[in-house]
């Protein structure tokens, strides 16, 4: 189904929860986090009502994410679900890969067709300051887990933040030796970043697409591996970014430009929050209420709020900072 501007929107990404096992540093505060209250979160049986009603207007693709999706029960079986459910043709996950060493051949077995896993470092140390909770290990296992599994394409989604200085090419080097696909994500104003006790949101703080692919190319030629080209081939998805890969390497390498070079204009995505609200754009802090209308149990009014929010998507995002609503809270 189009939106009000003429897009097509075929793509719904689920936060199952707002909690998380991890505090990082520019999503959540390290203590006295406010959770949704439990009577407000959305059942599973609501969540997968909201996908059936969404798959009747032209809904194909769902993601799920968080806070951390895979310590939300029931998952396995919600993916089963949405994996069988008419109309969709492809089920996906974000996770920080924590658990997945004990659940990655179970979500492949339920029907996960994608996995994308957020790891901002390679750096053990740098590891536990972003995360304030993690260890880098626990992650590198995921990844494995997830590609032992034969999870297909699994994705590394990296925000880039100037002040944390990270080291972008040892991520473009896995690509080379597996079949990993890294999407580096400039640092987006989404909630309050002092709120989180971290480095907070600043303009100084994003690092361009551009940059990081011209930075990453002279890195990666001054140590002899070439310079980054335009891929060809590039992973299964729907989203946004630009790809690159490196000389004869397995997986490639992509820029998200929300910040300098936004696609607001081919957006294709609605997203629902873990309380039951439509957000038609992540920069914005319109809602519409959809856990009332799945409660009365009228798919009517159903339909009626996923329309309302499709017409009254906005055309962009117009460089808003600051939302209502910390990255947690909905999604991303």
């Amino acid at each position: 189904m189009k939106d009000g501007q003429g897009r097509q929107i075929d793509y719904l990404r689920i936060s199952l929860t707002d909690r998380c096992n991890l505090r990082c540093i520019y999503c959540m505060p390290e203590h006295g986090v406010k959770s949704i209250p439990h009577e407000s979160v959305l059942t599973l049986e609501e969540v997968h009502k909201a996908i059936e009603c969404a798959s009747q207007l032209g809904i194909k693709h769902i993601r799920f994410t968080g806070g951390e999706p895979t310590v939300r029960k029931g998952l396995l079986s919600l993916i089963e679900r949405t994996a069988q459910t008419p109309g969709i043709e492809s089920v996906a996950l974000t996770t920080n890969a924590i658990l997945l060493p004990g659940m990655a051949a179970d979500l492949k077995a339920a029907g996960l067709s994608r996995m994308n896993i957020s790891l901002d470092t390679l750096d053990a140390e740098q590891y536990r300051f972003i995360t304030r909770l993690g260890n880098l290990d626990n992650a590198l296992k995921g990844i494995e887990a997830a590609l032992s599994a034969g999870l297909f394409p699994v994705k590394l989604n990296t925000v880039v933040v100037r002040s944390l200085n990270q080291d972008l090419l040892s991520f473009a080097r896995l690509t080379v030796d597996a079949p990993l696909h890294v999407r580096f994500i400039e640092y987006m104003p989404i909630g309050n970043g002092d709120d989180c006790g971290g480095c907070g949101w600043g303009p100084a703080d994003v690092v361009p697409a551009k940059e990081i692919i011209e930075t990453i190319s002279a890195q990666a030629q001054s140590i002899g591996l070439g310079s980054l080209q335009p891929a060809i081939a590039t992973p299964d998805g729907w989203g946004p970014a630009q790809y690159y890969r490196l000389p004869g390497a397995q997986g490639t390498v992509g820029v998200i430009s929300a910040i300098s070079n936004h696609f607001c204009a081919s957006c294709n995505r609605l997203r629902l929050t873990a309380d039951g609200k439509i957000k038609p754009c992540l920069f914005s802090d319109t809602e519409y209420d959809i856990r009332s209308a799945l409660r009365k149990g009228s798919e009517e009014e159903v339909l009626s709020v996923f329309k309302a929010a499709l017409f009254h998507k906005p055309s962009g995002h117009e460089h808003r900072v600051g939302t209502r609503r910390m990255m947690n809270q909905v999604g991303g």
